[in-house]
């Protein structure tokens, strides 16, 4: 057992005990970002004169030859180490001798894995965000192709009034682009670096605290408060609640693909890359990618729970409950990446049944509401116009026919306000593209949506720029 303690111990740790408390079988992956922040907190220490010169050159020699060798599969990460921080300290000892462990001065783990998960968190996010900005421009080109692409828009999942295809998808871009703006959000609320904070009241050496937190890319330099530093986990619940919401976005879609996909509508077919079969039905096709993605979601859901509930009675400092944390962290960030470069692949090439589509707004009364509207605007009161429609409704569910099958002298038994332009009104052309108030599916109104979309998506992921809108 490769421990940093030991010296007040007089019996071995239980073994049982000793793997209960070990995490370097989930922290391991955390090994780029601790040779990150060791590599700047041993320049910073020779910088201080804490450390000789020359033990920090073989220091940063030493720790860059193991992330090298980690990386090539030379140097394995066993379990016969506590965690991620003692099979670097202990192997870099190995290395270079008595200077490795020189590494450690003016150093906790506390403020140490602080420091790695919030770099962790932040590799991340431009990881999930580049994933995010793939999907969005897999929506963008649906949007793009299907300006007339007519289809029913559905409240109470009943047939309401007719959108286009863009408009739908249109929905969801915008869901997207709040969830990459909360993701950017968070890597400012925690622009603030842990290290130096030491187990919960600092250190007595002169640490450069700025020194280190310029270097490792905090812009809002040193944590203020040093217990606040080591037992802040405020980023991690609002990453986990950022997570959740994508998964709560990709959960309704996931939902709509799969009512689409449904004999009883047709409206998308899904790749054959992207859908299962049946080992006992072989006419099936199923939406399988789809039904995982909102299966998952309660996993994530359940990983922000339970960093909640882990938190809500920790006293002031480090618990060692906050090393929960990281399970839970690390299941839900590779469930989210899966679930949306999945997402991605299906989007990308799903087919879209724009005959079927047109003819089940068609079919749904879904231009009712544009019948009562032609009313009104030839004078009759909306109510009274309402009225009229809904027993032409009626009247055409009773003979299984749509509005627009209905005879003229049918439309005057119940008015004679009606004229021959009332076809013309109530054609889904018609219905949709007179709807050109901001945010409607009118052309007029889509268009300009589109060129919005365009310039964002210039912008690129957030790694390339913090995604500032047009």
């Amino acid at each position: 057992m490769a421990k940093l303690w030991g010296g007040r111990f007089q019996n071995e740790t239980d073994m049982d005990a000793y793997y209960f408390n070990a995490s370097i079988g989930f922290d391991k992956r955390l090994i780029k970002e601790d040779i990150e922040g060791s590599l700047v907190h041993s320049r910073m220490l020779s910088k201080c004169g804490i450390i000789p010169e020359e033990d920090g050159k073989l220091i940063e020699e030493g720790l860059r030859s193991i992330i090298k060798d980690v990386e090539k599969g030379e140097l394995e990460i066993t379990d016969e180490y506590e965690d991620v921080h003692s099979f670097v300290e202990s192997v870099l000892t190995e290395r270079i001798g008595d200077a490795g462990k020189r590494l450690h001065t003016g150093r906790s783990r506390n403020d140490q894995v602080a420091l790695d998960m919030k770099l962790y968190i932040r590799n991340t996010i431009y990881l999930l965000d580049e994933r995010l900005f793939d999907l969005q421009k897999a929506l963008f080109n649906i949007i793009k192709e299907n300006l007339d692409t007519y289809m029913p828009g559905f409240t109470h999942l009943q047939k309401a009034q007719p959108v286009t295809l863009s408009h739908y998808m249109g929905a969801y871009f915008e869901m997207f682009l709040r969830d990459r703006r909360r993701l950017r959000d968070i890597i400012m609320s925690m622009d603030s670096c842990p290290l130096g904070s030491g187990a919960l009241a600092g250190t007595t050496y002169p640490l450069d605290r700025e020194y280190t937190a310029s270097e490792l890319s905090f812009t809002g330099g040193p944590m203020r408060n040093s217990m606040d530093a080591v037992s802040d986990r405020d980023y991690l619940i609002e990453f986990l609640s950022a997570l959740s919401t994508i998964m709560m976005h990709l959960s309704r879609m996931s939902e709509e693909i799969i009512i689409w996909n449904s004999n009883e509508y047709r409206f998308v077919e899904i790749d054959d890359r992207y859908s299962t079969g049946s080992s006992i039905m072989p006419q099936k096709k199923n939406p399988d990618i789809a039904e995982l993605t909102r299966g998952k979601t309660g996993r994530v859901y359940g990983a922000l729970m339970s960093l909640l509930t882990t938190m809500k009675g920790l006293p002031l400092a480090y618990n060692k409950d906050m090393q929960e944390d990281k399970e839970v962290v690390f299941d839900a960030i590779d469930t989210v990446n899966d679930c949306l470069k999945l997402f991605t692949g299906m989007m990308g090439t799903i087919t879209f049944n724009k005959e079927i589509m047109e003819r089940s707004a068609e079919n749904g009364f879904t231009n009712a509401t544009d019948a009562a509207d032609y009313l009104v605007k030839k004078g009759v009161p909306f109510r009274d116009a309402h009225s009229v429609t809904g027993r032409l409704v009626l009247k055409c569910i009773a003979e299984n026919k749509a509005l627009s099958d209905l005879t003229l002298s049918e439309w005057k038994e119940e008015s004679d306000v009606f004229d021959e332009d009332i076809y013309e009104a109530i054609s889904l052309k018609t219905c949709v593209e007179k709807r050109v108030t901001p945010g409607a599916p009118g052309r007029t109104s889509m268009e300009k949506n589109l060129k919005y979309y365009e310039e964002y998506l210039e912008k690129g992921a957030l790694n390339a720029d913090l995604g500032n809108e047009p």
